[in-house]
């Protein structure tokens, strides 16, 4: 997953960017980038790590322009090398294009295979630049067009920002697996994965970009074009809400918030548990725990203490990573948990590892008692659309039933959220959501010949 934000103004965009992007950093914390535009030329920074960090004055000062496009980077299996961070620049036709992307392609090898037996060749190991490349290949002074041909042909999730001299277009696939809001004020237009980031720019009329819509931002204002045929049923991702989103994003007319809190109610009607304390694993287990608190009558207590300057363990690069990334983020409160029976909370369970390494640490901290509830089914198969889940083999749900996984991590007991109650705190009736890492139903096939 990655964090993408466009926006055209007219004053100066760099530094709006810049707070976009910071409020984006959950998406992505390996690398960033921005790219404005004078109207002229496009100029880019980008660097490794956050946004704070890699930007400051003097080269927020040097991106002079009134639109531009930032990313925020996490990168999965294609690794965190300087020439993959984006947004990519190239050129095509006597333009300049500069893009950004969150997702993943299906067919990124075999499109990617064909471009190099035609001599094309890249600079960089992402599906990101095989989507500049059609866009440029297709590009005769239409960008529109080029874009309806491009999508075309990518099969996958894809939500995308492009930057030109004297314009953004930005586009989201026919399914709207990934996310992609845009929203305006008094001519200032801006395009984000999630909705806080407009907001904290004083923007507030916000709509999501539909499944297939091309938006086009220009001098002239927005333009809404459609690929030809338009989307198809939207097929949203159902882990934005579990895990990947903002606490305050509104996705597809879901908030994340209130999903957590009801899967956390819905569970304790599920899956009750006598206990004296309901402790969550910040941040994404918080709203579900608050819910079941509230459900089940039981206190809420904070029997973790997170270091807030530490990134989201989910996305780091490797297990040994990940397994130390819990130790300096998640410390157990002794003087809350100690002698009392407790029930974590928590978002989902991938490897199992978290999960074991957190309950061992609550009982040497005294915890009488350990059980487990989880807001998502079991995720028993591999993502492919920008969710870096392991390959089926090491999914531990995809192995062993509720009760061996809760004896390998050594709980008192283990419950998941049913997939019926995980739909329904949706309260959207129809089904318009992704589960493939819960069910193995995929939208698109990860296997394109």
């Amino acid at each position: 997953m990655s964090g993408i934000l466009g926006m055209f103004s007219n004053y100066p965009v760099s530094k709006k960017i810049f707070f976009g992007l910071n409020t984006l950093q959950h998406r992505g914390q390996e690398a960033c980038g921005i790219t404005v535009s004078d109207g002229e030329k496009l100029s880019r920074q980008k660097g490794n790590g956050l946004v704070i960090d890699v930007y400051d004055e003097d080269k927020l000062s040097k991106l002079k322009g009134n639109l531009g496009i930032g990313h925020v980077r996490y990168s999965g299996s294609s690794g965190n090398s300087d020439y993959n961070t984006e947004p990519l620049m190239g050129f095509a036709k006597k333009s300049q294009f500069s893009l950004a992307f969150d997702g993943s392609l299906v067919n990124h090898q075999i499109l990617r295979t064909r471009l190099e037996e035609e001599g094309v060749m890249f600079q960089t190991s992402i599906d990101t630049e095989v989507i500049l490349f059609l866009i440029a290949r297709y590009y005769k002074n239409d960008i529109i067009d080029a874009i309806k041909q491009t999508m075309h042909v990518i099969k996958g999730s894809y939500s995308v920002v492009l930057l030109m001299k004297d314009k953004i277009v930005a586009f989201r696939d026919p399914r709207g697996i990934r996310p992609l809001t845009v929203a305006q004020k008094d001519g200032t237009y801006v395009v984000s994965s999630e909705n806080p980031a407009t907001e904290i720019l004083g923007i507030t009329d916000i709509r999501d970009v539909l499944p297939g819509e091309i938006i086009e931002i220009d001098e002239n204002g927005m333009k809404s074009h459609f690929l030809d045929g338009g989307g198809k049923k939207p097929k949203h991702c159902i882990f934005e809400y579990v895990y990947l989103a903002r606490e305050d994003a509104t996705l597809d007319k879901v908030n994340a918030y209130n999903y957590r809190r009801r899967c956390g109610e819905y569970l304790a009607v599920e899956s009750p548990c006598d206990v004296d304390l309901v402790v969550p694993v910040p941040d994404s287990g918080i709203p579900s725990a608050i819910g079941f608190s509230q459900e089940a009558k039981i206190p809420f207590a904070n029997g973790l203490v997170k270091n807030r300057y530490m990134g989201r363990t989910f996305i780091k690069s490797t297990q040994e990573e990940r397994e130390m990334a819990v130790k300096l983020k998640l410390n157990p409160l002794r003087n809350v948990i100690e002698g009392k029976k407790i029930v974590l909370i928590d978002d989902s369970i991938v490897r199992g590892t978290t999960s074991e390494n957190l309950i061992k640490r609550m009982r040497e901290a005294g915890a009488k008692e350990v059980h487990m509830r989880i807001t998502s089914p079991p995720v028993c198969y591999p993502c492919y659309y920008g969710i870096d889940t392991p390959s089926r083999k090491n999914l531990i749900a995809a192995k062993y039933s509720v009760e061996e996984i809760k004896d390998k991590i050594d709980a008192d007991s283990l419950a998941f959220i049913s997939p019926e109650a995980a739909q329904r705190a949706t309260l959207i009736r129809d089904d318009r959501f992704c589960k493939a890492c819960f069910n193995g139903d995929y939208p698109v096939d990860p296997i394109i010949i």
